[in-house]
């Protein structure tokens, strides 16, 4: 039995299983490599459907002119996702409509390889922290009297703890008798961030300091 001109319902219901399938093959992936509070659920089911959906397109259209068009249709999907998301998101949204595209054109396992393929790639990717700052970046915010200056009054702390430094923002506090120093530092690996407080609070007399991680926007693969 057939549908229209040329689509086979065995065929048609293959393929669209195969682009489920694809998809959630995908999905997982995405959920494996994705910290917990970075996972959003409707994409990942998203994932799953998308194949089916793009199967089903390049099913029903028929014909390279018209394929073209339904493409450029589709691929505008891709900035649904990134307004809000980031590149990862938009790599994969790409990912699962590729697997939709080898399932509706009939390359089923060539689409199960490059999809198994891919997916242990990004998996490799995300075990060996690949693209991953490995140096500890930190922010160290010292107050110190208002009497001490502060111009190269820790450096050789620095140099002792840390692979590189810059001063960030200086102001007073304390209605002026306290400066507030803030720095931007990367700690040598394997130094005890506590000996490294000790040392500022000898120096700072015993003021207050503050080490913490860098705010940046950047997420693991």
């Amino acid at each position: 039995m057939t549908v229209g001109i040329s689509l086979n319902i065995s065929s048609t219901l293959l393929s669209i299983i195969v682009g489920l399938f694809l998809g959630l093959i995908i999905s997982i992936v995405y959920l494996l490599i994705t910290p917990r509070n970075d996972r959003s659920p409707n994409f990942a089911v998203s994932l799953v459907v998308l194949p089916a959906i793009v199967t089903v397109i390049i099913l029903l259209v028929g014909g390279n002119l018209a394929r073209a068009f339904s493409l450029a249709g589709v691929f505008t999907l891709v900035r649904f996702r990134s307004v809000p998301g980031d590149s990862k998101d938009i790599t994969f949204v790409f990912f699962a409509m590729a697997a939709g595209l080898t399932s509706g054109m009939g390359y089923l396992t060539l689409g199960a390889a490059i999809t198994i393929l891919l997916c242990f790639v990004f998996v490799v990717f995300h075990k060996i922290g690949f693209g991953v700052m490995k140096q500890k970046e930190k922010r160290l915010r010292i107050t110190i009297p208002e009497d001490m200056n502060f111009e190269g009054a820790f450096d050789d702390l620095f140099e002792k703890y840390t692979n590189g430094w810059s001063m960030q923002k200086v102001r007073t506090s304390n209605l002026g008798t306290l400066y507030e120093i803030t720095y931007h530092i990367i700690l040598k690996e394997k130094v005890s961030e506590k000996e490294f407080i000790d040392e500022l609070r000898c120096r700072n007399g015993n003021l207050n300091i503050m080490l913490s991680m860098m705010e940046t926007n950047s997420q693991q693969f």
